[in-house]
Protein backbone atom coordinates (compact mmCIF):
# COMPACT_ATOMS: atom_id res chain seq x y z
CA UNK A 1 0.00 0.00 0.00
CA UNK A 2 1.17 3.54 -0.52
CA UNK A 3 2.42 5.57 1.82
CA UNK A 4 0.44 7.63 4.14
CA UNK A 5 0.77 10.17 6.80
CA UNK A 6 -0.31 9.00 10.21
CA UNK A 7 -3.32 11.77 10.04
CA UNK A 8 -4.27 9.80 6.61
CA UNK A 9 -4.60 6.17 8.32
CA UNK A 10 -8.11 4.62 8.49
CA UNK A 11 -8.95 1.92 10.69
CA UNK A 12 -9.44 -0.12 7.64
CA UNK A 13 -6.12 -0.26 6.16
CA UNK A 14 -3.92 -3.40 6.41
CA UNK A 15 -0.32 -2.52 6.73
CA UNK A 16 0.39 -5.93 8.34
CA UNK A 17 0.68 -8.98 6.39
CA UNK A 18 2.40 -11.47 5.10
CA UNK A 19 1.77 -15.32 3.08
CA UNK A 20 0.89 -17.80 5.62
CA UNK A 21 3.03 -21.70 4.47
CA UNK A 22 0.91 -23.18 6.67
CA UNK A 23 -2.75 -21.71 4.75
CA UNK A 24 -1.32 -21.21 1.97
CA UNK A 25 -3.33 -17.78 2.02
CA UNK A 26 -1.82 -13.89 2.75
CA UNK A 27 -2.72 -13.43 6.51
CA UNK A 28 -3.39 -9.71 7.61
CA UNK A 29 -4.15 -7.57 10.42
CA UNK A 30 -5.79 -3.93 9.94
CA UNK A 31 -5.29 -1.20 11.70
CA UNK A 32 -8.63 -1.22 13.60
CA UNK A 33 -8.56 -0.20 17.28
CA UNK A 34 -4.58 0.67 16.84
CA UNK A 35 -5.30 4.09 15.37
CA UNK A 36 -6.28 5.98 17.85
CA UNK A 37 -3.67 4.73 20.47
CA UNK A 38 -0.99 5.52 17.88
CA UNK A 39 -2.47 9.56 17.46
CA UNK A 40 -1.78 9.75 21.15
CA UNK A 41 1.56 7.77 21.32
CA UNK A 42 3.14 9.54 18.50
CA UNK A 43 1.39 13.18 20.24
CA UNK A 44 3.19 12.04 23.63
CA UNK A 45 6.55 12.02 22.09
CA UNK A 46 6.71 15.15 20.64
CA UNK A 47 5.56 17.24 23.43
CA UNK A 48 7.57 14.79 26.32
CA UNK A 49 10.64 14.80 23.56
CA UNK A 50 11.89 11.63 25.06
CA UNK A 51 10.86 7.83 25.28
CA UNK A 52 10.77 6.55 28.82
CA UNK A 53 7.24 8.81 28.84
CA UNK A 54 6.24 6.75 31.83
CA UNK A 55 9.01 8.27 33.68
CA UNK A 56 8.88 11.45 35.81
CA UNK A 57 10.84 14.58 34.26
CA UNK A 58 13.24 14.22 36.79
CA UNK A 59 14.05 10.72 36.34
CA UNK A 60 14.41 10.62 32.34
CA UNK A 61 17.39 8.78 31.33
CA UNK A 62 19.32 11.36 28.74
CA UNK A 63 19.98 8.17 26.38
CA UNK A 64 16.28 8.03 25.52
CA UNK A 65 16.02 11.34 24.57
CA UNK A 66 13.97 11.88 20.94
CA UNK A 67 17.04 14.21 20.20
CA UNK A 68 19.18 11.07 19.06
CA UNK A 69 16.49 10.33 16.05
CA UNK A 70 16.90 13.58 14.57
CA UNK A 71 20.96 13.54 14.48
CA UNK A 72 23.25 11.08 13.14
CA UNK A 73 21.38 8.00 14.04
CA UNK A 74 18.16 9.74 12.65
CA UNK A 75 14.68 8.13 12.72
CA UNK A 76 13.18 4.86 13.41
CA UNK A 77 10.07 3.15 13.37
CA UNK A 78 7.00 2.98 15.89
CA UNK A 79 4.24 1.07 16.24
CA UNK A 80 1.02 0.53 18.80
CA UNK A 81 -0.96 -2.74 18.86
CA UNK A 82 -4.59 -3.14 20.11
CA UNK A 83 -5.69 -6.01 21.60
CA UNK A 84 -8.17 -7.77 23.93
CA UNK A 85 -7.41 -9.98 26.60
CA UNK A 86 -9.34 -13.08 28.03
CA UNK A 87 -11.89 -11.42 30.28
CA UNK A 88 -12.74 -8.96 27.61
CA UNK A 89 -11.26 -5.77 28.39
CA UNK A 90 -8.88 -3.62 26.10
CA UNK A 91 -5.20 -2.80 26.12
CA UNK A 92 -2.64 -1.35 23.78
CA UNK A 93 0.96 -2.35 24.09
CA UNK A 94 3.82 -0.51 22.21
CA UNK A 95 6.91 -1.05 20.34
CA UNK A 96 10.08 0.45 18.73
CA UNK A 97 12.41 -0.71 15.96
CA UNK A 98 15.67 -2.64 16.74
CA UNK A 99 17.48 -1.16 19.81
CA UNK A 100 17.11 2.52 21.07
CA UNK A 101 20.24 4.19 21.51
CA UNK A 102 21.85 1.44 22.23
CA UNK A 103 19.49 -0.07 24.59
CA UNK A 104 17.00 -3.31 23.88
CA UNK A 105 14.59 -2.86 26.75
CA UNK A 106 13.21 0.64 28.02
CA UNK A 107 10.26 0.39 30.39
CA UNK A 108 6.78 0.60 29.40
CA UNK A 109 7.67 -0.65 26.03
CA UNK A 110 7.96 -4.29 24.43
CA UNK A 111 10.63 -6.18 24.46
CA UNK A 112 12.51 -7.68 21.84
CA UNK A 113 11.75 -11.16 20.17
CA UNK A 114 15.26 -12.82 21.12
CA UNK A 115 16.32 -12.99 24.55
CA UNK A 116 18.70 -9.93 25.93
CA UNK A 117 20.48 -11.83 27.94
CA UNK A 118 21.20 -14.61 25.55
CA UNK A 119 22.17 -12.42 22.89
CA UNK A 120 24.88 -10.77 25.37
CA UNK A 121 26.12 -14.25 25.69
CA UNK A 122 26.88 -14.63 22.94
CA UNK A 123 27.46 -11.39 21.07
CA UNK A 124 29.96 -10.24 23.84
CA UNK A 125 32.78 -12.19 23.49
CA UNK A 126 32.81 -12.25 19.54
CA UNK A 127 31.74 -8.31 18.45
CA UNK A 128 35.33 -7.50 20.46
CA UNK A 129 37.31 -9.93 18.59
CA UNK A 130 35.70 -8.18 15.39
CA UNK A 131 36.32 -4.80 16.09
CA UNK A 132 39.91 -5.63 16.67
CA UNK A 133 40.42 -7.28 13.43
CA UNK A 134 38.79 -4.40 12.07
CA UNK A 135 41.63 -2.23 13.45
CA UNK A 136 44.09 -4.34 12.84
CA UNK A 137 43.31 -4.53 8.65
CA UNK A 138 43.06 -0.58 8.98
CA UNK A 139 47.08 -0.37 10.23
CA UNK A 140 47.64 -3.18 7.71
CA UNK A 141 50.28 -2.23 4.79
CA UNK A 142 50.29 -6.10 3.24
CA UNK A 143 47.71 -6.75 0.50
CA UNK A 144 47.77 -10.17 1.10
CA UNK A 145 47.63 -10.45 4.92
CA UNK A 146 44.77 -7.45 4.90
CA UNK A 147 42.68 -9.41 2.38
CA UNK A 148 43.38 -12.60 4.86
CA UNK A 149 42.07 -10.53 8.06
CA UNK A 150 39.31 -9.20 5.38
CA UNK A 151 37.91 -13.03 5.43
CA UNK A 152 38.12 -14.03 9.03
CA UNK A 153 36.30 -10.79 9.92
CA UNK A 154 33.52 -11.93 7.23
CA UNK A 155 33.37 -15.42 8.48
CA UNK A 156 33.40 -14.16 12.33
CA UNK A 157 30.40 -11.78 11.38
CA UNK A 158 28.35 -14.61 9.77
CA UNK A 159 28.86 -17.04 12.41
CA UNK A 160 27.88 -14.63 14.60
CA UNK A 161 24.85 -13.43 12.70
CA UNK A 162 23.78 -17.29 12.65
CA UNK A 163 23.90 -17.63 16.27
CA UNK A 164 21.91 -14.72 16.93
CA UNK A 165 19.26 -15.37 14.38
CA UNK A 166 19.05 -18.88 16.26
CA UNK A 167 17.44 -16.88 19.59
CA UNK A 168 14.37 -15.70 17.59
CA UNK A 169 11.77 -18.24 18.54
CA UNK A 170 8.33 -16.91 17.05
CA UNK A 171 5.26 -17.36 18.11
CA UNK A 172 1.60 -17.07 16.59
CA UNK A 173 -1.94 -17.28 17.42
CA UNK A 174 -2.46 -21.04 17.42
CA UNK A 175 0.25 -21.52 20.20
CA UNK A 176 2.61 -22.85 17.88
CA UNK A 177 6.40 -21.61 17.88
CA UNK A 178 9.20 -22.12 16.00
CA UNK A 179 12.32 -20.61 15.19
CA UNK A 180 12.94 -17.72 12.76
CA UNK A 181 15.27 -19.44 10.31
CA UNK A 182 12.49 -21.97 9.20
CA UNK A 183 10.29 -19.71 8.78
CA UNK A 184 11.81 -17.86 5.64
CA UNK A 185 11.52 -19.23 2.33
CA UNK A 186 14.10 -17.52 0.77
CA UNK A 187 17.66 -18.97 1.49
CA UNK A 188 19.28 -16.52 4.49
CA UNK A 189 18.18 -14.50 6.67
CA UNK A 190 18.15 -10.96 6.25
CA UNK A 191 19.95 -8.36 9.15
CA UNK A 192 17.13 -7.22 11.44
CA UNK A 193 14.70 -9.75 10.73
CA UNK A 194 12.45 -9.79 13.81
CA UNK A 195 13.54 -6.68 15.27
CA UNK A 196 10.94 -4.44 13.72
CA UNK A 197 7.70 -3.06 15.29
CA UNK A 198 5.32 -5.46 14.47
CA UNK A 199 7.05 -8.74 14.75
CA UNK A 200 7.82 -7.56 18.68
CA UNK A 201 4.48 -6.35 19.15
CA UNK A 202 2.80 -10.05 17.66
CA UNK A 203 5.41 -12.11 19.93
CA UNK A 204 4.45 -10.32 22.87
CA UNK A 205 0.48 -10.26 22.20
CA UNK A 206 0.98 -13.67 21.67
CA UNK A 207 3.62 -14.44 25.31
CA UNK A 208 0.27 -12.76 27.46
CA UNK A 209 -1.92 -14.41 25.68
CA UNK A 210 -4.36 -11.78 24.19
CA UNK A 211 -5.92 -11.27 20.57
CA UNK A 212 -4.83 -8.64 18.46
CA UNK A 213 -7.45 -6.40 17.33
CA UNK A 214 -5.43 -3.52 15.28
CA UNK A 215 -1.98 -2.32 14.55
CA UNK A 216 -0.39 0.31 12.93
CA UNK A 217 3.36 1.50 12.43
CA UNK A 218 4.94 5.23 12.17
CA UNK A 219 7.89 7.22 11.51
CA UNK A 220 9.88 9.37 13.80
CA UNK A 221 12.86 11.68 13.36
CA UNK A 222 14.86 12.79 10.56
CA UNK A 223 14.27 11.36 7.03
CA UNK A 224 16.23 8.18 6.50
CA UNK A 225 19.43 8.24 4.19
CA UNK A 226 18.12 6.85 1.40
CA UNK A 227 14.47 9.28 1.73
CA UNK A 228 12.17 6.44 2.22
CA UNK A 229 11.28 7.17 5.30
CA UNK A 230 9.83 10.48 6.59
CA UNK A 231 8.68 11.60 10.30
CA UNK A 232 4.98 11.48 10.83
CA UNK A 233 4.43 9.08 7.85
CA UNK A 234 2.73 5.61 8.24
CA UNK A 235 4.17 2.93 6.50
CA UNK A 236 3.29 -1.09 5.55
CA UNK A 237 5.46 -3.53 7.43
CA UNK A 238 8.55 -4.31 4.94
CA UNK A 239 8.88 -6.55 2.76
CA UNK A 240 11.68 -8.22 3.12
CA UNK A 241 12.35 -8.60 6.66
CA UNK A 242 8.67 -8.50 8.04
CA UNK A 243 6.85 -10.18 5.53
CA UNK A 244 7.91 -13.48 5.58
CA UNK A 245 7.11 -13.57 9.10
CA UNK A 246 4.08 -11.69 9.62
CA UNK A 247 1.86 -15.00 7.96
CA UNK A 248 3.26 -17.15 10.03
CA UNK A 249 2.83 -15.12 13.35
CA UNK A 250 -0.54 -14.25 12.56
CA UNK A 251 -1.99 -17.31 11.38
CA UNK A 252 -4.19 -18.92 14.36
CA UNK A 253 -5.95 -14.87 15.26
CA UNK A 254 -9.55 -14.52 15.10
CA UNK A 255 -9.20 -10.60 14.17
CA UNK A 256 -7.00 -11.12 11.05
CA UNK A 257 -8.08 -11.23 7.49
CA UNK A 258 -7.29 -13.58 5.09
CA UNK A 259 -6.32 -13.18 1.03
Amino acid sequence: MPTVSLCDVTPDMVQCAGPCARCGVEHGLPVGGALAPAHALFERLEALGRVDIDAPRAGADPRFALDYLWGEARGQMFGVLSYVDASGASGTLRAFSGQYNGAWEVPGWTPPVLDVAAFHAVSDPVEPQIKAIGREMAACTDPERRAALKRRRRAMSQGLMRDIHALYRLRNGAGEVRPMTEIFLAPGVPTGAGDCCAPKLLQHAARLGVRPTGIVEFYVGRENRSGTRRHGMSYAACEGKCRPLLGFMLCGHAAVTNG
